[in-house]
């Protein structure tokens, strides 16, 4: 009896799936449950059991190829039996010895990115197991390898051809289903949206005291670091119930107000940036927004975040300022109505009573459809922010 492995059900809105990478080669041995493949979608990247335990017979969908919900990937065939008593079983040919050195081990989150990247798995030293190269030693491997490309162009002697041209190397790779599905929504929204951006400044030094006051007590009380987005979060929250037309969306020729507020807090991964949401915003403590935002962060670096944390969400928060952006325009994530662009704290002179005092500023911005939302409202909604930030008490009082 033979098992045919099929793609499972995919999220809703999600019409095929591209296999990403096999676990397993045709003639290998699977356990039930166990990882075969990875398929990736324009969202998230799933995995495939295996139905039984058994050999893998036959691969139907090769790593690249594109397949739709409930298609057949693979053939599994029973292990064989085992003989029966008295019976010798045939001793198997001694394989052969290979020569170089053995496929180094890894995990699958590692395998992919060694996949995507390009990189030689040779060149990149294991802290896991027996050197089991994990996805942390991946990363820690391009830091060291971008540091040691970061030198003064000036310095460096471009190579040169036999006709003596310099060299003019090029790579293609082909585009991630994330990275093509990030293009297609960013034109998409460009084409249909009316996008406009306001801009503003904040005083951060009430929330930096704030937080360095009671930073050390919070982390110790929670178990979760205090950070700055925390502060927008409530904010944001604030300001959207003033202006609800900020937390509404367009639904064809209706207006959709939500009377919830799901946060799409925007995250840089390997593969590209992702939107996970935080739900329910105005029932968390400040302490639930830092737990919640953690918990993104390290599962958009292992690659699990699930489809259900990516989808929904009314409003959201991108950080440039942790890259060093001092200003930018933050593009809206449809089918939502805005979107607030963070940026780098920096130490600025700025007048005060009549005096000039050094404070540390940060830009904000605010891109929002204006076919839904007038300057008025944008330009509002962005000041309420500021005075939250610039006087914390008001998200505790609610004023």
């Amino acid at each position: 009896m033979n098992w045919e492995v099929r793609v499972p059900k995919l999220p809703e809105s999600i019409a095929d799936a591209q296999v990403l990478h096999w676990h397993k080669k045709p003639g290998e041995a699977i356990q039930l449950g166990e990882n075969l493949v990875d398929l990736e979608t324009d969202k998230v990247v799933l995995e495939v059991p295996a139905p039984e335990a058994g050999i893998l017979s036959e691969i139907l969908a090769p790593e690249g190829q594109r397949v739709a919900e409930d298609q057949i990937l693979a053939r599994l065939k029973p292990q064989e039996a085992a003989p029966v008593a008295g019976e010798k079983k045939p001793e198997a040919a001694p394989k052969p010895e290979q020569p170089g050195e053995p496929e180094p081990r890894m995990s699958p989150a590692a395998r992919r990115l060694i996949k995507e990247l390009h990189l030689d798995p040779d060149q990149i030293p294991g802290t896991g197991k027996d050197g089991r190269i994990q996805k942390i030693d991946v990363i820690a491997f391009l830091d060291r390898r971008e540091k040691e490309q970061s030198v003064d162009p000036e310095t460096v002697s471009l190579s040169q051809s036999p006709e003596g041209a310099e060299a003019r190397p090029e790579r293609r790779v082909p585009m991630t289903r994330l990275r093509a599905r990030i293009a297609e929504r960013l034109v998409q929204v460009q084409q249909t949206a009316a996008i406009l951006t306001t801009f503003n400044e904040v005083n951060m030094q009430p929330v930096k005291a704030l937080r360095d006051r009671y930073r050390e007590t919070f982390e110790r009380v929670h178990g979760v670091r205090l950070g700055y987005l925390s502060f927008f979060v409530k904010a944001v929250v604030a300001a959207l119930q003033r202006f609800p037309v900020i937390n509404a969306s367009i639904d064809e020729e209706d207006i959709l107000y939500h009377g919830y507020y799901d946060i799409g807090i925007a995250v840089s991964t390997p593969r590209g940036l992702v939107v996970p949401i935080l739900r329910d915003c105005d029932q968390l403590s400040m302490a639930g927004i830092e737990k919640g935002i953690d918990q993104f962060a390290k599962k958009a670096k292992k690659g699990t975040l699930s489809f259900e944390e990516l989808t929904g969400g009314t409003f959201s928060i991108s950080n440039g300022g942790v890259f060093g952006s001092l200003l930018s325009t933050p593009i809206l994530n449809p089918p939502q109505s805005a979107i607030l662009g963070m940026h780098r704290i920096q130490e600025r002179p700025v007048a005060e009573e009549g005096e000039i005092r050094i404070r540390p500023m940060m830009y904000l911005a605010l891109s929002y459809d204006h076919r839904l939302i007038d300057g008025k409202e944008a330009v509002q909604f962005l000041a309420t922010v500021k005075e939250s930030l610039e006087d914390p008490a008001r998200l505790i009082l609610e004023i």
